[in-house]
């Protein structure tokens, strides 16, 4: 599967992800307004607010981008109405071409594991028939449970083509509470430790030069993310915390390997809520969709700049 995405990305020269991640305050108000005259004050109404929103910035950014990020708790706030959005966002891509992220941090161990494997990245078995479910192409993945809780997602990796994103050093400002304390037995930090076993792990789904098994380093964190590419040459880097949580394209240069593969960069409410900053208030919420194609823009030409200058 990363072959693919790779494939996509050269093609659009854009290693970007647009994060889909709708809290209803982004949502233009006569998005809403229209949904709850048609379903009330309901979760129907929130997801088809929602789904309206998304399909819209989807419209207007898949001809620059390959992929989308989807945070499923996004979804999963609004319940059952909401997690039928997630499903009709993740179709809708494929339809538009591009590769889905589903940000869904899933972890556990022995059946429950595979569960959540079997229903993001695989498929089920009813009878005869094996169905994919939620039907990503990739997922995110928290590795705190060890290879108990990774394995089954290496397996569907290799039996569906698909890949995932374990978390080694995330983009949030407390990450390092745990995530950097030194483990004085290998004179290390937490972080590193991790980053060694998925690149132990990334031996186990090759697909051409990089991993289906890939890895979440935060584009706050750029000296760790030089560091983290050395150890994990094999492993593709989805990048958080671009934009609104303050990464800049000046960050981004060592998370990328010299010849500009081996990282994807995630910008979300920067870009699916660009209309409400200063520089694109000019489209109006009416056109958010068209401030949001703006902001990929800026955002290509950024990387472009700081990382393949």
């Amino acid at each position: 599967m990363i072959s693919k995405l790779i494939d996509s990305i050269r093609k659009k020269e854009a290693p970007i992800a647009v994060g889909l991640d709708p809290m209803l305050s982004y949502v233009p108000s006569w998005i809403t307004e229209k949904a709850i005259a048609e379903h009330g004050e309901t979760f129907e109404a929130a997801g088809s607010a929602i789904l309206e929103f998304n399909k819209a910035i989807i419209d207007s950014v898949c001809d620059l981008v390959p992929a989308v990020k989807p945070q499923i708790a996004m979804y999963e706030q609004f319940g059952i109405p909401g997690l039928k959005a997630f499903t009709e966002t993740v179709s809708y891509c494929r339809e538009k071409g591009l590769f889905v992220i589903g940000d869904v941090k899933r972890g556990d161990i022995g059946s429950t594991s595979e569960a959540y494997a079997s229903a993001h990245i695989g498929k089920v078995k009813i009878g005869n028939t094996a169905l994919p479910v939620f039907d990503e192409d990739f997922c995110t993945v928290n590795p705190y449970l060890g290879s108990d809780g990774i394995k089954p997602f290496i397996e569907a990796c290799n039996e569906c083509d698909k890949g995932i994103f374990v978390l080694v050093k995330t983009s949030n400002p407390s990450s390092g509470e745990f995530q950097d304390r030194v483990l004085h037995d290998e004179d290390s930090t937490l972080y590193e430790s991790v980053g060694f076993k998925v690149n132990e792990w990334a031996s186990l789904s090759m697909d051409g030069r990089y991993s289906n098994i890939g890895a979440v380093v935060g584009a706050t964190y750029p000296k760790m993310g030089e560091i983290l590419r050395r150890i994990m040459p094999k492993s593709y880097i989805l990048v958080p915390g671009y934009g609104a949580q303050g990464g800049t394209g000046k960050d981004l240069a060592p998370f990328f390997d010299r010849d500009g593969l081996g990282a994807i960069v995630n910008s979300s409410r920067g870009i699916i809520a660009a209309y409400k900053k200063e520089k694109y208030a000019k489209f109006g919420d009416k056109a958010f969709a068209d401030a949001s194609r703006a902001a990929v823009l800026d955002m290509k030409e950024d990387i472009r700049v700081n990382v393949f200058k």
